[in-house]
C-alpha cells in the first residue's frame, strides 16, 4: 500500500513523476558531470522525491526500481559531535568538498579549507594562482544561509538544490558573492557558524578567543554535572556504573540505558581500569558530551546567539518570537526552567544542554496544547460534526478470526469513541448478546456490556455518546434489553426522538452533555411500510422503540434521500461502496444533504481481515460517521486518531467552514484551489532524530536500526502528497536527516500531516513509530515530534526534532516555490471574479462586487509583493517573517561604523527608515523597497474596512435572491441542467463574496501584527533614531490611524 500520494492521484503519479524526471535529465546530468570530484560524487546529488510505502502493514510486493533509495553518512555514530565554535573552525581547517555556482548554472567542484592563521579561505583546483585562490576574511561583509542571492534565484538551481546546504558568502563591499553548495546540512552549517564567528566585531580571528568561550562553556557544564554526580552518592568522588546509568538517564531521558553502560565500560577500558571498576567525574563528563550533545541544536543556538556559546535573555526573547511564536516576556522564565547550571541563570544565560531540555519540553511540542482542550463552538447542530465512530465494536481482531468480548467497548470509549455498535442477537437463558452473527465463540452477554458503556461512558468525554443498535432479538428478549439499558445508563439515557421527530436542526453536542441516543428503528409510517420491509430489519417492539433518539432513515439503499423526506432525527446508513459511488459521483448533493442530517457509513463486509477504508475519502464528501476497526492497527487508523486528537479528543471536531455554511460551494473531488480559500504552502523540515527504536519482530538485522522518515500530507486530491528523507544507516539512537519539503496546502481545514518513521531494508521497511495531526493543531517554529507505536501508545523517549513553517501563520513567513520570488505584476494577477448566471436581475447585482473585489486582490497582492521584495534585500528566505528579515538588516548595518547608514523614526504611526549617508551597492535599492512595504500596508489597513463593506453589502443583497431562486429560474423559461447550473452558479458567486471579505479582514489583520512585529524588532536591533519614543511595543497602526 501506497502513501496519500497514489490514494488520491492513483498509478498516473508514478508515470508523470518519470516523465518529469526524464524532461529535467539534462540539467541534472549536466550538474552531476561538473561537480563530480575524484570519488564520482557531488554534493548536488539528492533523492528524487518518489513516493515511498507508509503503510504498517506490509502486505504486498514491494515497489519496484522507480523508487530510488540514497543514503546519508553524514551523521555516523562514531563522529565527534560539534558543540562549540572551535569545533567548527577544527572541521573547516580541515576541509571539504563544496559546489560552487556561477551564473548560468556552470556548477565547479572545488576543495575549500580555512588557512593556519584564520585569516582566510582558500580551494583548489583553480585556474588562478595559488595566492590568489583564497578569500581574505577581512573582505567578507556577510554569511547569508540558502537560496538567496541573485546568483541562485537566476540560475533555476533551485530545482535541485536543497535550501539547508546552500550558502553565499558576500565580499567586496556587497558587490560581489561566492555561491556554495555544500554535501550535507551539517557541513552547511560548519561553515555558516565558523564563518560569522570570523567576521563578527571583536573575534580578530585570534586563535586563543574562541578555545576560551570553550573553557568557559565547558566549566560551567562540568559545576552543574559535578554537583548532581555528588547528590547521586558520588560525594567520594566515584560511582558504580549502574549509578553512573542512572543518573545520566534522570539528566537525558532520551539516552538509551543501554548505550549509557556500554559508553561507560569503553571509557573505563581507555583508561587501563579494571574492568567493573567505578566511574568518575571525568569519566561521566566525557560520556555525557558524546551522548547528550545535539550538535543540530548547537547549530540553532549559534544562529540566534551573535556568534556566542550561549543565548542571553535578548536572544531568548528574539527565538522565541521570530520562530517558537510565543511572548517575549517568557524568555528569563524559559532560562529559569530549562537551564541545568545556576550560574549560567544567575547571569541570565541558556547554554547547549538548556536548550535541548527546552526543545524536549512539552512547550516545544508539535502539537499545540491549546487544542488538547475542548476548544471548537459546540452549541452547532450536531450534523456540523464529525463524530468519532467505531465499526464492529464488540470485536478484539479480525472480523472471521475475532473473538467478541466487552474489551472492544473498553479500548473503543478510552479512544473518545462517541458512536459504538451493539450488534444484538439471541443469546442463551433469555439473555441478549453482542457478536456478529452466529460466531463460533462464547459471545458477551447485553447486560455486561452495558455495564461496562454505563461506566465509561463518559470518563474521557461529556458530549453525547451514540449506541446504534442493530436488532435480531425477538420482543421478549428486546425488553430485557430495555431494562438493562435503563438500569446501567438511568437518567443519562435520552428518550423520544431529538427534535420531537419534525424538520429542523438537530440539537447541539453542548445541549446533549452528558446524555446517551440510541439509533435504530422506529415504527415506520404507511408510505414507508414497503421500504422497511425490503430493509429485513427486525421490528422493534413499542418500548425499546419508544426509547429511540435517532432513527435509519427509509430513503431507498441505492440513492440519497431527498431533503424533504428526511427528518431531524434520521440517519441515512451507507455501505461503503455506495457512499464512495455518490462521494465521486453526486459530492454537491452529499455536502448539501449533511448540512442537516446525519450520514454514515459502514466498511465494506468485503473486509473480513477487519481492515479500514480511508477516513478522509468520507470525511470530505461531509458524511460525518465513518465507522472504522479500532482493533486494526494501520495507516488509516492513525488518520482516524490523529484527525479526533483536536477539540480535547472529545470525539467531536467541527467540519471545515464551507461544508457549514448555508449557502457555500464545495466539491469533495476538488483538485485545485477552492473559492474562497488560499491556497498555503507548508514548509516540514526533519532535522534529528532520537532513541528510535528497533522495529517491532525485526530479527534478520539485530539491533541495527537504518531510518529515514517519509512526510505524507492527506486531505483533498490537490493536497494529497509524500515526500521521503535519505537514510542514516546504522544509527537509530542520533541520526541527522536535516532534509526540508514543501507541500501546497489548498483547504488546510481538513488535511493532516503524518510523519511516518521507517527502518530501510531490502526485503521490507519496516515501521519503526509515527505521529499524525490535524494541520490546525500544528504549532510552527522548531519543534519535537513524539513518536506513537502500531497500537497508538507513545514510544519512550523516541523523538524527531523539526521545523515548520506555514503561510499566515505566526512564527512562519509568506512560502515561495521552489526557492524562486512568486512576485506578480498587476497583469499576471488572477482576479476572482462572480460568474454570469443567466439572470439579469441577479447578475446585475453581483456585476457590482467587480470593482470592490478588484481592489481587495490588489491590496493583498501588494502587501504580499511588497514584503516579499524587502525580504529579498535583506538577504532572507522567503519564508521568514519581518522580525527575521530586520535582524538580518541589523547585522549588515550595525558595526564597527560610528554612524549608522539607516535608522528608522518611530515617532510616527508607521516606522519611517531615514537614510544617514551615501549608502553601499549592497544597500542602495533598500529604502525604495521598505517605503513600498510600508506604502502597501498602510493603503490596506486603511481602505481594507470600506472595501469589505462594499463586498459584504453586495453579498447581503445577493442573499436575497437564494430563498426564490429556483422559482425565479423556472419562471423565466430555464428547465432541468441549466436551472442546476444556475444554483450551482450563485451558490459560486456566495462563496467568492463570502471568502474574499474573509481573507480582506485576515490581510489587514496580519499587516497590523507585521507592523508591531515590526516596531518591536527595530528596538530590538538599535536601528531606530531613539529608543524612547511616544509609541511603545504595543503601537500598531489601524483604520484610523494609531491606537
Amino acid at each position: 500500500r501506497h502513501g496519500p500520494a497514489f490514494a488520491a492521484r492513483g498509478p498516473g503519479l508514478l508515470k508523470r513523476k518519470r516523465a518529469r524526471a526524464r524532461a529535467a535529465q539534462p540539467v541534472t546530468a549536466m550538474s552531476a558531470r561538473a561537480a563530480a570530484g575524484p570519488s564520482g560524487a557531488s554534493p548536488l546529488a539528492e533523492e528524487t522525491g518518489t513516493p515511498r510505502r507508509s503503510s504498517m502493514i506490509k502486505d504486498g510486493p514491494r515497489p519496484g526500481k522507480h523508487l530510488k533509495k540514497t543514503v546519508s553518512f553524514g551523521s555516523m555514530p562514531g563522529e565527534s559531535k560539534i558543540s562549540s565554535v572551535i569545533g567548527c573552525l577544527s572541521r573547516m581547517q580541515e576541509g571539504g568538498e563544496f559546489s560552487k555556482l556561477r551564473p548560468g548554472l556552470r556548477l565547479y567542484n572545488r576543495y575549500y579549507l580555512l588557512e593556519a592563521d584564520r585569516s582566510a579561505i582558500r580551494w583548489v583546483p583553480s585556474k588562478k594562482d595559488a595566492g590568489k585562490a583564497r578569500l581574505l576574511l577581512r573582505d567578507v561583509c556577510e554569511v547569508r544561509t540558502g537560496r538567496n542571492t541573485d546568483v541562485f534565484r537566476t540560475s533555476g538551481a533551485s530545482d535541485f538544490v536543497s535550501e539547508d546546504r546552500a550558502f553565499s558568502v558576500i565580499h567586496s563591499s556587497g558587490s560581489e558573492t561566492l555561491d556554495l553548495v555544500a554535501s550535507s546540512a551539517e557541513v552547511a552549517n560548519i561553515w555558516v557558524t565558523g564563518l560569522r564567528y570570523l567576521i563578527s566585531p571583536g573575534s580578530n580571528a585570534h586563535p586563543d578567543t574562541p578555545a576560551a568561550a570553550q573553557d568557559d562553556t565547558g566549566q560551567l557544564r562540568l559545576s552543574w554535572l559535578s554537583e548532581s554526580f555528588a547528590a547521586a552518592g558520588g560525594a567520594c568522588g566515584r560511582l558504580s556504573v549502574a549509578e553512573a546509568t542512572e543518573l545520566m538517564r534522570r539528566l537525558s531521558p532520551w539516552v538509551k540505558a543501554s548505550h549509557v553502560e556500554q559508553r561507560l565500560r569503553e571509557l573505563l577500558r581507555d583508561a587501563d581500569a579494571p574492568p567493573h571498576t567505578h566511574v568518575t567525574l571525568q569519566h561521566f563528563a566525557r560520556a555525557f558530551h558524546d551522548l547528550c550533545t545535539c550538535p543540530e541544536v548547537y547549530f540553532l543556538l549559534a544562529n540566534f546567539s551573535g556568534n556566542k556559546d550561549f543565548l542571553d535573555v535578548r536572544d531568548v526573547m528574539c527565538f522565541l518570537e521570530t520562530e517558537q511564536g510565543a511572548a517575549r516576556d517568557s524568555a528569563q522564565q524559559v532560562i529559569d526552567r530549562y537551564e541545568p547550571s545556576p550560574e549560567a541563570r544567575r547571569l541570565g544565560r541558556l547554554y547547549l544542554d538548556g536548550l535541548t531540555r527546552f526543545l524536549q519540553s512539552p512547550e516545544c511540542c508539535l502539537f499545540d496544547s491549546s487544542h488538547a482542550r475542548v476548544c471548537q463552538d459546540m452549541t452547532r447542530p450536531l450534523s456540523h460534526y464529525y463524530i468519532s465512530s467505531s465499526h464492529n465494536t464488540h470485536l478484539t481482531d479480525a472480523q472471521v478470526r475475532g473473538v467478541s468480548g466487552v474489551a472492544g467497548y473498553v479500548r473503543a470509549l478510552r479512544l473518545g469513541c462517541r458512536c459504538l455498535e451493539l450488534d444484538v442477537w439471541e443469546g442463551p437463558e433469555g439473555q441478549p448478546v453482542v457478536c456478529k452473527g452466529h460466531t463460533h465463540t462464547r459471545p458477551p452477554s447485553f447486560a455486561s456490556v452495558m455495564e461496562v458503556v454505563g461506566r465509561l461512558a463518559f470518563a474521557v468525554s461529556e458530549f453525547p455518546l451514540i449506541l446504534c443498535i442493530e436488532n435480531h432479538c425477538s420482543a421478549d428478549q428486546q425488553r430485557i434489553m430495555v431494562r438493562h439499558l435503563q438500569d446501567s445508563l438511568g437518567e443519562r439515557l435520552h428518550q423520544g426522538l431529538l427534535g420531537n421527530g419534525e424538520e429542523g436542526p438537530l440539537p447541539s453536542p453542548a445541549a446533549l452533555k452528558g446524555r446517551v441516543l440510541l439509533l435504530g428503528n422506529r415504527p415506520v409510517r404507511e408510505e414507508g411500510a414497503e421500504r422497511a420491509a425490503a430493509s429485513r430489519r427486525v421490528p422493534l417492539c413499542a418500548e425499546l422503540s419508544e426509547l429511540m433518539s435517532l432513527c435509519h432513515s427509509d430513503a431507498p439503499p441505492a440513492d440519497l434521500p431527498r431533503e424533504n423526506e428526511l427528518r431531524a432525527a434520521s440517519v441515512t446508513c451507507f455501505k461503503e461502496s455506495l457512499a464512495a459511488r455518490h462521494a465521486g459521483e453526486r459530492p454537491g448533493d452529499v455536502v448539501e444533504l449533511a448540512k442537516r442530517s446525519l450520514l454514515r457509513v459502514r466498511p465494506s463486509l468485503m473486509r473480513v481481515d477487519s481492515s479500514n477504508p480511508n477516513p478522509l475519502d468520507f470525511w470530505k464528501a461531509g458524511f460525518q460517521l465513518v465507522g472504522v476497526n479500532v482493533q486494526t492497527p494501520g495507516a488509516m487508523l492513525d488518520l482516524h486518531r490523529g484527525w479526533f486528537r483536536m477539540n480535547g479528543g472529545c470525539g467531536y471536531a467541527l467540519r471545515p467552514s464551507l461544508m457549514r455554511q448555508e449557502v457555500a460551494y464545495f466539491r469533495s473531488n476538488s483538485r485545485g484551489a477552492l473559492p474562497g480559500v488560499t491556497p498555503q504552502t507548508l514548509h516540514v523540515r526533519v532535522i534529528s532524530g532520537r532513541c528510535l527504536p528497533k522495529p517491532r519482530g525485526a530479527g534478520a538485522k539485530g539491533d541495527v536500526v537504518d531510518p529515514y522518515v517519509s512526510v505524507e500530507i492527506y486531505g483533498i486530491p490537490a493536497d494529497c502528497a509524500e515526500h521521503r528523507t535519505r537514510t542514516v544507516p546504522h544509527n537509530g539512537e542520533s541520526p541527522v536527516f536535516d532534509q526540508s519539503f514543501e507541500f501546497q496546502v489548498n483547504l488546510p481545514e481538513l488535511a493532516l500531516l503524518r510523519l511516518l518513521v521507517l527502518d530501510d531494508d531490502f526485503i521490507a521497511d519496516d515501521f519503526i513509530g509515527q505521529y499524525t495531526l490535524p494541520l490546525d493543531c500544528m504549532q510552527t517554529g522548531f519543534r519535537h515530534v513524539p513518536l506513537l507505536s502500531a497500537d497508538g501508545e507513545e514510544l519512550p523517549h523516541a523523538r524527531l526534532l523539526v521545523h515548520v513553517a506555514m503561510t499566515e501563520r505566526r512564527g512562519g513567513g509568506k512560502a515561495h516555490k521552489r526557492g524562486l520570488s512568486v512576485r506578480r505584476g498587476r497583469r499576471g494577477r488572477s482576479l476572482v471574479q462572480p460568474r454570469e448566471i443567466g439572470l439579469k436581475s441577479t447578475d446585475e447585482v453581483f456585476r457590482a462586487a467587480t470593482p470592490p473585489l478588484r481592489h481587495a486582490t490588489n491590496l493583498r497582492e501588494n502587501v504580499q509583493d511588497s514584503v516579499e521584495s524587502f525580504k529579498e534585500l535583506c538577504g532572507v528566505s522567503a519564508l521568514s517573517n519581518i522580525t527575521q528579515c530586520v535582524l538580518a538588516l541589523g547585522s549588515r548595518v550595525v558595526g564597527s561604523e560610528v554612524s549608522l547608514p539607516l535608522q528608522f523614526e518611530l515617532t510616527r504611526p508607521y516606522p519611517q527608515m531615514v537614510a544617514q549617508k551615501v549608502l553601499p551597492d549592497s544597500l542602495r535599492r533598500v529604502p525604495a523597497a521598505y517605503d513600498a512595504m510600508i506604502e502597501a500596508c498602510k493603503a490596506l489597513i486603511e481602505q481594507g474596512d470600506d472595501i469589505h463593506s462594499k463586498i459584504l453589502h453586495t453579498h447581503n443583497a445577493a442573499m436575497e435572491f437564494h430563498e426564490n431562486l429556483h422559482h425565479l429560474a423556472t419562471s423565466e423559461g430555464f428547465k432541468g441542467r441549466k436551472v442546476n447550473r444556475i444554483l450551482e452558479s450563485f451558490t459560486w458567486n456566495i462563496t467568492i463574496l463570502k471568502g474574499q471579505a474573509d481573507l480582506l479582514l485576515h490581510a489587514k489583520s496580519d499587516a497590523q501584527e507585521l507592523m508591531k512585529q515590526l516596531h518591536c524588532a527595530l528596538l530590538t536591533t538599535g536601528l531606530c533614531v531613539s529608543a524612547q519614543t511616544d509609541a511603545g511595543p504595543g503601537h500598531t497602526p489601524d483604520g484610523g490611524g494609531a491606537v
